[in-house]
């Protein structure tokens, strides 16, 4: 929970881990003589893969375009800075490149590139805000390019996921349980928000059962035609949903289709992961009872065709499809 880790995976009942790197980014202090700066620096250096503070690695993105580097989020306290580190020739976490800052009250949940992997697009559930940062194309280092505030004081955005053209930004807002959507300006790169919002909890639930409710994840479809959105409930007593949306050609959203109750509260999951090859099948994670199942999308309807429950401690929290 405290360290980057990267395994090698020789098939899919065969995967090796190979490396480790704890968290070792520090919030910087200022105004201080060398001696107690350069204290101060190695107290705060540690603070992270302490065992008796919170921090914890919580998500990753891997480039897709050289030099390959993964970008790291940790979470909860001390997180105010993402992780960049390079990678071996076989794809292995290789070096910690640079720690590059958010502010100390950060706390990173979910990134996303644009399609050119020029600029990435940061989810701040505990800042509440939405990050935007340049990629150098040599060193795959981050430079800051700001940051906006979410619509509402109690979004807390989660996730992000970004069109093929570009133009659009859909955050996900876990405590205003909302799909909002996001153009991207063409000069400062920045997202501007577009006052579509949708809901990913049926309207007047929330009132029914206050703080009852996170939304949890937003993913495009392979043909980009399509998007999905899921929310957990905090109780066994009440399902989550998940919501699916028409997206234009260039990525404003049409309309939603459905916002369905999911079989579970999801529990800390109910996380939806659609096929990376072709739009008709999708899975969603449980981890309040331990299941994967795996529903068809056809004639924007959702019907599950298959389900398999996995009966392990923790299981359930992500899918991610191999072909």
């Amino acid at each position: 929970m405290k360290k980057w880790n990267s395994f090698t995976v020789k098939s899919p009942t065969e995967i090796i881990h190979n490396v480790s790197h704890p968290m070792n980014h520090h919030r910087r202090s200022i105004f201080l003589e060398c001696y107690d700066y350069q204290y101060s620096q190695r107290s705060r250096l540690a603070s992270a893969s302490l065992a008796d503070t919170n921090t914890r690695a919580i998500f990753l993105l891997a480039a897709k375009q050289p030099p390959y580097n993964v970008y790291g989020n940790p979470f909860y306290d001390y997180a105010g800075h993402g992780n960049v580190f390079s990678v071996d020739s076989d794809g292995s976490l290789k070096e910690n490149i640079q720690n590059y800052e958010y502010q100390p009250n950060s706390g990173i949940h979910g990134m996303v590139f644009d399609p050119t992997e020029t600029y990435l697009y940061s989810a701040d559930l505990r800042a509440n805000k939405l990050w935007t940062h340049k990629k150098d194309s040599e060193t795959g280092k981050l430079e800051l390019v700001g940051s906006v505030d979410a619509p509402a004081s109690n979004d807390h955005p989660r996730w992000v996921e970004m069109h093929p053209s570009g133009k659009y930004l859909y955050a996900l807002m876990e405590a205003g349980n909302r799909l909002c959507v996001y153009v991207i300006d063409e000069r400062t790169h920045l997202p501007v928000y577009t006052h579509a919002a949708y809901p990913l909890v049926p309207p007047g639930m929330m009132d029914i059962n206050p703080k009852m409710y996170r939304a949890d994840v937003v993913f495009l479809t392979q043909s980009g035609k399509y998007l999905f959105a899921t929310a957990r409930s905090n109780s066994p007593n009440l399902t989550g949903y998940i919501a699916a949306f028409k997206v234009s050609d260039t990525g404003s959203i049409e309309r939603q289709i459905c916002l369905n109750p999911t079989p579970t509260s999801g529990g800390h999951s109910n996380a939806v992961s659609p096929c990376p090859w072709n739009d008709e099948f999708l899975a969603l994670c449980d981890d309040e009872k331990g299941w994967i199942e795996i529903y068809r999308w056809h004639d924007e309807f959702l019907g599950r065709v298959a389900h398999c429950d996995v009966k392990e401690p923790g299981f359930g929290m992500n899918a991610i499809w191999y072909d």
